[in-house]
């Protein structure tokens, strides 16, 4: 009962979408005749910069390991792909493995779809905690059971143009990096003068229309004064007002005093940075291969100093791959899944050519990674990752993104006061603390 509530959430568009395309596993096994096509039957959202990675490290595996067989299916990125997995598990016919973003793990737990990690067979290959980013490792586990194997940290980081920050006296003395800034008051100097030196703005950030961009800004700010939003599986507001109030204080000083544009989309955002109207970008590091193609741009990434707070804190979330939920799959299949997993995670440095920090240690402080820039200059930001609050309702591309993101778009937009956004905040929140969960949640 608890499975079919949770499918039905959504599942009815999902499924159309999936059966439309006719000749695809996914149809199919949706259909509850899957074909072992495969002896690895792999499921993804990755396209793009991404996608071409993972599609490499597919094929590393297939010449690693003579005669077994990956089929990897492509399927729709957010909430299409969430609800897709969950119907072709509760229906008995799930890929051998997934991946799952991290902060949307407890509602996919608490139904019961995934195998814990220590059914999978992967920790017999030395899968095993001391081996990963602990921020990303703790997060993998739900009352105290470990559901997946993290592959990245992908944090929201601190763009900066190389050639602004000279200008603006911000490099450290080797040039290869910021000056340390402490607080709040060091961090709105440096972007005053960032602005100085871009003759236009200190710092941009997709704002319009990109809640999910809003939620990270604020909750990364907001986290280095007060814990979650919501606690108790989500059950419970626990909003700090005052913190909360000084945060979107804050932010509307750098939007509203001028250093950065209170109104702007992604595109905007991206052409201010690239033409060097702007010192600091405010984005997730997976932007960094789309700002490699840009001719004359010198840029670095850094992790965002403490701002509000006595510690960095770095929002994240981290990609990770799950075990689906099968109890028809054959020893050889789940063998064949854990080597796939295994392998993954050793060529995780292909992986961190899209930006993201490998959550695998040994590739972590592999030379195939640290020659990698600037992705070895952000990586203490996966060990001050903050993730969601768990709850069945967050997580990547979630509705609650999208509702909370609004209401930090208004504060950031100056049409509405910090105390007001605090109210509007305190409102979304109880929506989702006092909406029934689709699951039991614990």
């Amino acid at each position: 009962m608890a499975r079919r509530r949770f499918l039905g959430l959504g599942a009815g568009a999902a499924l159309s979408a999936g059966l439309a395309a006719c000749s695809s596993p996914l149809a199919s096994g949706l259909a509850g005749a899957q074909p072992d096509t495969a002896d690895v039957i792999f499921w993804n959202l990755f396209t793009g910069g991404d996608g071409a990675n993972m599609v490499q490290m597919e094929q590393d595996f297939r010449k690693a390991h003579r005669g077994v067989t990956v089929e990897a299916t492509i399927l729709g990125w957010g909430n299409p792909y969430y609800t897709k997995l969950a119907l072709a598990t509760a229906s008995g016919t799930p890929p051998d493995v997934g991946i799952a973003h991290l902060s949307r793990l407890p509602l996919l737990a608490a139904a019961g779809l995934l195998e814990p990690v220590s059914r999978t067979g992967v920790m017999e290959l030395g899968v095993t905690a001391d081996r990963f980013t602990p921020a990303a490792w703790q997060k993998a586990g739900v009352n105290g059971t470990v559901y997946a194997v993290p592959l990245d940290t992908h944090p929201f980081v601190l763009f900066y143009n190389v050639d602004l920050a000279r200008k603006a006296g911000l490099l450290n003395a080797a040039g290869d990096g910021l000056k340390d800034m402490k607080g709040g008051a060091d961090f709105t100097d440096a972007v005053k003068a960032m602005k100085d030196a871009s003759g236009h703005y200190g710092a941009v950030m997709s704002i319009t229309a990109d809640p999910s961009t809003a939620w990270r800004w604020f909750s990364m700010v907001y986290s280095g004064l007060a814990g979650p939003v919501v606690s108790d599986a989500g059950t419970k507001v626990s909003v700090d007002d005052e913190a909360m109030r000084e945060t979107f204080a804050f932010l509307q000083s750098l939007t509203n005093g001028g250093l950065m544009p209170s109104e702007l989309n992604g595109s905007g955002a991206n052409a201010l940075f690239s033409t060097g109207k702007a010192g600091f970008l405010f984005d997730g590091e997976w932007q960094i291969p789309s700002y490699r193609l840009v001719k004359d741009l010198r840029f670095n990434v850094v992790p965002f100093p403490a701002l509000l707070g006595p510690k960095p804190v770095a929002y994240a979330d981290s990609h990770a791959l799950v075990v689906p939920h099968n109890p028809r799959r054959s020893a050889a299949r789940t063998a064949n899944a854990a080597r796939f997993i295994k392998s993954l995670l050793d060529d995780s440095a292909v992986w961190a050519g899209g930006g993201h920090i490998p959550a695998w240690l040994p590739t972590q402080t592999s030379k195939a990674f640290l020659d990698q820039t600037p992705q070895r200059n952000y990586v203490q930001a996966a060990f001050d990752a903050h993730y969601d609050p768990p709850a069945w309702y967050t997580g990547a591309g979630s509705d609650f993104q999208n509702t909370v993101g609004a209401t930090i778009i208004e504060a950031l937009a100056g049409r509405t006061s910090p105390k007001n956004a605090v109210a509007a905040m305190r409102s979304d929140l109880k929506r989702y603390t006092t909406t029934r969960p689709p699951v039991t949640m614990k």
